[in-house]
């Protein structure tokens, strides 16, 4: 690997062969291996870490919200894709919403933006088919945090602080995430009984204890004394489904997404359509390249505003939206000195804040798994006794009839959580004859920042070469609404110049610094050399946690 010197690094990255975790909170971290240490697998200590980031960042995740999970196998190579994401409810139609008043969009923390928690059924659902150990073993961790309490990290309580402003002070219930309705000051001891509580009852009974018992009836009730229609049968019919996860090559390696509902698939369009441009060959912060990944992206979001939706409602033309050839007729349509804001979705066929989190065990086994309420603490709404808040994932659903992406009774909205995988062969071939090792577990958590950073991270892995935590250290770029006009936010450290360079291109910018700088995501990486098992974590600057093994 090349020197990370050069994008200055302020730490080292964590060498290791028994298992790594990387996590946005170290106390998670620790739950983690603690996990490993007790003989479970990469499966298992992703749950017990998910579980301990409910406790220490609710701000970000929690039962109340939905989880993705890709899961590698290291024995035989086998890739398989978790979609742990929840439904709208039976009840909540377009019919209803325009006769609310609703006919373009929704208020962002409306009871009627809250779909079904697919979080437990998730976790649950993942260790049971690739975990080693009882849930009453992976819980114990984070039940422990809850009931004895926790100090809390000092950007977690920013960011508690603004989800207080914004939505625990009005939101039903939300007092109960807060300190005499306050957030904790950094240092300061939280203790969240009631979720010790859910937690227990989860370990002793699983997944049918929080859909089908008292769990869902209190989630049920909170949901319509705000407003909204969840009913008991909505939470009782819930179900995770496993995928075919979807893939896409660049240079030497396979990079691994979920597919729709969640946004994967920018990512791997974007990748395709960069491929065919010698990145490697142009200066890492300049503008050149810069402009090129920019423009790359503004295409990518240009198709999958359109085309992600619940394909379980919807033909998603896969194929041929992956295919190298529709890479190459959209790299056309790049002007590489100028930018292009009004990029349109192609036609592929001639018819037609969050948390992420990395391990990978000492086996080869990894689990690159993300767990999300939705800005910050989703709807902000806190059943009763349950320690949570539910997500506002509804949001995400468009009100115009002819998207495919449209509200309907049943169906899952729009994504944004994207875990990723990347794996090759020895010789770097990908015709995928044999087993494919693994090479990376990794994700960039935050909105539509996380295809992006997708992006990013994997052109400075595999074309920059540098390891994890230099990756995660360099300054990124972040179109800020996912549109593909959108604004282009560059991070303090991309050079003045280069900045003043893409405005001379036509890219609408402005520098980000400070706390805002969580816009451009919060990522863990964990590489793994197939030749000797050593693996090699980073984790984002931008959060409070770290990347640790035992």
């Amino acid at each position: 690997m090349k020197s990370s010197e050069e994008f200055h690094s302020r730490r080292s990255p964590v060498y290791s062969t028994n298992g790594v975790v990387a996590a946005s909170q170290p106390l998670a971290v620790a739950a983690g291996l603690e996990i490993l240490s007790k003989g479970g697998n990469a499966a298992d200590a992703a749950v017990a870490v998910a579980a301990a980031l409910n406790v220490t960042e609710p701000g970000s995740t929690g039962l109340g919200g939905d989880c993705f999970a890709l899961y590698y196998d290291g024995t035989c190579g086998d890739i398989s894709a978790l979609n742990g994401s929840g439904r709208a409810p039976a009840r909540l139609t377009l019919e209803l919403l325009r006769s609310a008043g609703f006919a373009e969009q929704l208020p962002p923390f409306h009871p009627y933006t809250v779909t079904v928690p697919g979080a437990c059924a998730g976790w649950c659902d993942l260790v049971e088919r690739h975990g080693s150990l009882s849930m009453v073993d992976i819980l114990t961790p984070a039940i422990r945090l809850a009931e004895e309490g926790f100090p809390v990290a000092p950007i977690t309580s920013y960011f508690w602080q603004r989800g207080v402003n914004e939505q625990l002070k009005t939101a039903p219930g939300g007092h109960h995430l807060t300190i005499n309705g306050r957030a904790p000051c950094p240092g300061e001891i939280f203790r969240n009984p009631d979720l010790a509580h859910t937690l227990r009852i989860i370990a002793e009974g699983g997944m049918n204890a929080f859909y089908q018992g008292e769990i869902a009836a209190v989630i049920a009730n909170a949901v319509q004394a705000a407003g909204g229609c969840m009913a008991v049968e909505d939470l009782a019919a819930h179900h995770s489904t496993w995928e075919e996860p979807i893939n896409t090559t660049y240079h030497g390696i396979r990079i691994w997404e979920c597919p729709p509902n969640g946004q994967g698939l920018t990512a791997l369009l974007a990748l395709n359509i960069l491929e065919g441009f010698a990145l490697p060959e142009l200066e890492p912060l300049s503008a050149e390249r810069l402009h090129l990944e920019i423009e790359a992206m503004r295409l990518a979001f240009a198709d999958t505003r359109w085309y992600v939706s619940d394909p379980a409602f919807n033909h998603i033309p896969m194929d041929e939206l992956l295919s190298k050839g529709y890479a190459a007729e959209r790299r056309k349509l790049i002007d590489p000195a100028r930018a292009t804001l009004d990029q349109q979705r192609g036609s592929p066929v001639v018819s037609s804040d969050t948390v992420y989190l990395s391990v990978v065990d000492g086996q080869g086994n990894a689990c690159s798994f993300i767990n999300s309420n939705y800005m910050g603490f989703g709807t902000g709404i806190v059943p009763d006794g349950c320690g949570f808040s539910l997500q506002n994932r509804g949001h995400n659903f468009s009100l115009d009839p002819t998207h495919p992406n449209a509200l309907a009774p049943g169906k899952r909205p729009y994504h944004t959580i994207i875990p990723a995988l990347a794996t090759r062969l020895p010789d770097g071939n990908t015709t995928r004859k044999r087993k494919e090792e693994l090479y990376a577990s990794f994700g960039v958590m935050g909105s539509f920042m996380q295809p992006q950073g997708h992006v990013q991270v994997v052109i400075a892995l595999n074309d920059d070469e540098l390891d994890p935590q230099a990756a995660l250290d360099r300054p990124r770029f972040c179109i800020t609404n996912g549109e593909a006009g959108g604004s282009v936010a560059l991070e303090v450290g991309i050079p003045v110049g280069v900045m003043a360079a893409l405005a001379e291109m036509g890219h609408p910018v402005m520098q980000v610094d400070q706390h805002w700088r969580h816009i451009f995501g919060r990522g863990q990486i964990i590489t793994r050399r197939p030749e000797n098992g050593v693996l090699c974590a980073g984790s984002d600057p931008r959060a409070d946690g770290c990347a640790m093994t035992y």
